[in-house]
């Protein structure tokens, strides 16, 4: 197949597993033999940009005219069989989804989270889950400030939420929930169930597993309210005003709490505080773990740490909602607390690290989990059978790829694209 795959990168100075996700992919489609092209923007360069460009920026955010311009025109002269949309915010657009009607390509589009229905993407407000936009107008978000805690800054998210509805509807094939659980709060909040694939994302084979007991508890991810940063800090508190578990806890990442988690590891021996690991470095943590903490207080859309934990053969201590309920088998291949519960967090942690045969039979069923349902060849063939649906879908039934033209979007019905998990900018 021909695809091209349509993304906007969020800031490299956070980590972000939506990059991770869009990379793999097309890393895998390559290897497999397919002709994978990209068209993006970078949320980097609209540091670069001038003061009149930036404050322009949050105009575009609902609809920008000459990414659709530009993309129909780069469609109708490379005749891809397929488009694959990723993140459109904040330079990109829904803009992006007309250029595709443009030339009469098919558009299949991964929700990476809960954006169809809450501007800020999260079903969370002030550290507790929040529904209030879910089927409905996106106002109470700006009434909130729900985006990075301002009014303003919400605005446009909310005005690109309820004036492309539609038009994502109409113009999407094929849109790829990342779990169970995400597509059922899709569906519960209205979004046609026949549009709504599940397609979990995969995690290539690391090149180092879990040898021996572990060596320390690991937090890998964005330093973030949202994340469960706080909660475990309190967790590890309770943890240690009882003696400890007998390991450290290492915590890998950046994030709006980073001064924050850095203050609190300050001079302790049981914790340390590590920065942003490269990729390199955060597979040698996973492999060394005990377990791997996933904390979230927000219903995670999927948990690509779990994942890569379950690859490194490490079980993991994760939040018992959410996506964590349909990745990680409680008692089987790891722990789920009670969400928001600091005590049940501390104890499921004290039980990983104490019980040393069990915590062994846990990462070995993990292991076996990850190569039923996260491998490359796994996430390969459901990736092509989902852009096999979409080209048949525009085509009328058939099986090759559809012809290009001046196209339109039709009455076609699906459900919106959204952004990928933490901030873009």
């Amino acid at each position: 197949m021909h695809i091209l795959v349509v993304h906007n990168r969020y800031n490299s100075a956070q980590p972000s597993g939506e990059n991770t996700v869009v990379d793999q992919e097309t890393a895998l489609l390559r290897a497999a033999g397919h002709r994978v092209e990209v068209f993006e923007r970078r949320s980097d360069d609209i540091a670069a940009l001038s003061l009149l460009a930036k404050a322009a920026v949050p105009l575009l955010v609902p609809w920008n005219p000459a990414v659709r311009k530009e993309l129909a025109a780069r469609l109708r002269a490379e005749r891809p069989d397929v488009v694959h949309v990723h993140n459109v915010f904040p330079l990109l657009s829904p803009a992006v989804i007309a250029a595709c009607a443009d030339a009469g390509v098919p558009a299949v589009a991964t929700l990476h989270n809960y954006t169809q229905v809450c501007p800020p993407g999260t079903l969370q407000r002030d550290g507790r889950p929040c529904t209030e936009c879910v089927g409905g107008s996106p106002l109470p978000a700006v009434r909130h400030g729900c985006y990075r805690g301002s009014r303003l800054a919400t605005v446009p998210l909310a005005v690109s939420l309820s004036a492309n509805r539609r038009r994502w509807w109409s113009g999407v094939e094929r849109f790829l929930c990342i779990s169970a659980a995400q597509r059922d709060v899709l569906v519960r909040s209205g979004m046609p169930s026949e549009r709504l694939a599940v397609k979990h994302n995969f995690v290539p084979e690391p090149d180092a597993r879990r040898v021996g007991e572990g060596e320390h508890l690991l937090y890998l991810g964005r330093l973030a309210e949202a994340k469960g940063v706080r909660l475990l800090m309190a967790a590890w508190d309770e943890i240690a005003a009882s003696g400890g578990v007998g390991v450290p806890l290492v915590i890998a990442g950046a994030g709006p709490l980073e001064r924050e988690v850095t203050d609190w590891a300050a001079g302790r021996p049981d914790v340390r505080y590590v920065g942003l690991y490269d990729p390199a470095e955060c597979r040698k943590a996973v492999a060394r773990s005990v377990a791997v903490v996933a904390p979230s207080t927000w219903l995670e859309a999927f948990g690509l740490v779990v994942v890569e934990a379950m690859a490194a053969g490490v079980p993991a201590v994760a939040a018992g909602h959410g996506a964590f309920v349909e990745l990680v088998d409680d008692g089987v291949t790891g722990l789920l607390h009670r969400p928001g519960d600091a005590a049940s967090l501390a104890s499921c942690i004290r039980r990983v690290a104490a019980e040393q045969g069990r915590n062994r039979e846990m990462g070995q069923a993990a292991r076996r989990r990850y190569e039923q349902g996260f491998s490359p060849a796994v996430g390969l063939e459901r990736l092509v059978d989902e852009y096999r649906t979409a080209i048949a879908g525009r085509s009328g039934g058939g099986d090759s790829p559809p012809p290009l033209g001046d196209g339109n979007t039709g009455s076609r019905r699906g459900t919106r694209a959204s952004r990928g998990d933490g901030d873009s900018t």
